[in-house]
């Protein structure tokens, strides 16, 4: 096999990818629309469970816009891993052109297949996504006030080690190799989204997350062009750490309240996020945004769980991380005070604890559980 053939068609790929990426216009403007269309996409294992109730709050929250024509919902059920596996794409092309015609998507979890699983090595749809509609920015807040900790992570989503987390090659028996990718546009814009969100949220300073003292030229292509974006925000400072003490500082009580502001390359971003999640209660409550120039997606960030389905559990999952991605799509689309009606709303649920979510029949369920957030929201 010609492997130098191969690489060359990855790298014009890459260049291609760039070329798009200097050709794009401004972010949409929802306000500006006639319709907002909010894609709700319930995914395979518990995602279509947890994600129905998420879909359910929403159209409570924005009734009347919904009624005024403002807002509508587009149900996209084909993002199952029996319906990507069928059709050998981590996206099938008609699901696809649905997602596309969305502004917003509201997305539950989706099955990854790995070596030795039943279904064909197939993209993860999540990684997929995020390349089709060139979702850049992984946003993923992360609060906890009586430990001092109000954290927002803003992981890049469309490069570094994920990329072409499909395309590497076997050499031989004895020699595997990955590619990573970090492009100098890549790099720019998640680091603007990152100082645009601490200049405008009161934030005094961001950390950019690499291993650039190892991987020098893609970690160190990162740093550099994140510190250069940073000399442009007067008053908010920029300092650097690598990846492997930064996962022992976020547990360090004494150092882990001065991080305000995260940017990170894809790979240690998925992992610094999931570690912060447990701050709040596991990655089972917290939500993700992926937000593009033209499309957004808001995720649950815990996996399908095929196993609670198999045993008939998926009605007790807890519907909690979705429902929060929910709210940050409010937030997103200019509804903040409905998004800030929710997160009090998910505050006092589990402070009262009145409807307890156990993942099993010795807990509430996932519809119980949102009726009971509904009811709260009414007495705000």
């Amino acid at each position: 096999m010609d492997y130098i053939s191969r690489f060359e068609a990855l790298l014009q790929e890459q260049k291609e990818r760039v070329k798009k990426m200097k050709e794009q216009g401004d972010f949409v403007k929802y306000d500006e629309l006639d319709t907002i269309i909010i894609g709700v996409v319930g995914g395979d294992g518990i995602g279509p469970a947890i994600t129905n109730q998420a879909q359910r709050i929403l159209a409570y929250l924005l009734s009347d816009e919904v009624n005024k024509g403002k807002v509508t919902f587009k149900v996209i059920d084909g993002l199952t891993i029996e319906n990507r596996a069928e059709a050998g794409k981590a996206i099938p092309d008609d699901v696809l052109e649905e997602l596309k015609a969305c502004h917003v998507i509201l997305k539950g979890p989706t099955t990854t297949p790995r070596k030795g699983d039943q279904w064909p090595n197939i993209e993860s749809a999540n990684v997929a996504m995020r390349k089709e509609l060139d979702l850049f920015a992984n946003v993923r807040p992360v609060k906890v006030p009586e430990q001092g900790i109000d954290w927002t992570f803003f992981r890049e989503n469309t490069e570094g080690a994920y990329v072409l987390g499909s395309q590497g090659m076997n050499i031989d028996d004895d020699i595997a190799i990955d590619f990573k990718v970090i492009t100098t546009g890549g790099a720019e814009r998640i680091a603007r989204a990152a100082f645009e969100f601490a200049k405008n949220n009161g934030k005094k300073k961001v950390t950019v997350v690499t291993k650039a003292n190892v991987v020098k030229t893609t970690d160190g292509k990162f740093l550099e062009v994140c510190k250069a974006v940073g000399e442009e925000y007067e008053g908010i400072e920029v300092d650097d750490w690598y990846i492997d003490i930064m996962t022992a500082k976020l547990v360090d009580e004494k150092r882990r309240t001065g991080f305000e502001v995260m940017v990170l390359p894809n790979l240690y971003g998925d992992i610094l996020t999931d570690e912060a999640a447990e701050f709040q209660g596991g990655v089972g409550t917290a939500g993700s945004a992926n937000i593009g120039k033209q499309y957004a997606m808001f995720e649950a960030i815990h996996g399908s769980a095929p196993r609670m389905v198999d045993e008939g559990r998926d009605i007790y999952a807890d519907p909690s991380s979705i429902i929060r991605a929910g709210g940050m799509l409010l937030n997103h689309i200019g509804y903040g005070k409905k998004a800030d009606q929710l997160f009090k709303a998910l505050e006092i649920c589990a402070a009262e604890k009145k409807y307890v979510l156990t993942g099993r029949d010795t807990g509430a369920t996932s519809e119980e559980y949102a009726n009971y957030l509904m009811k709260t929201i009414e007495k705000l």
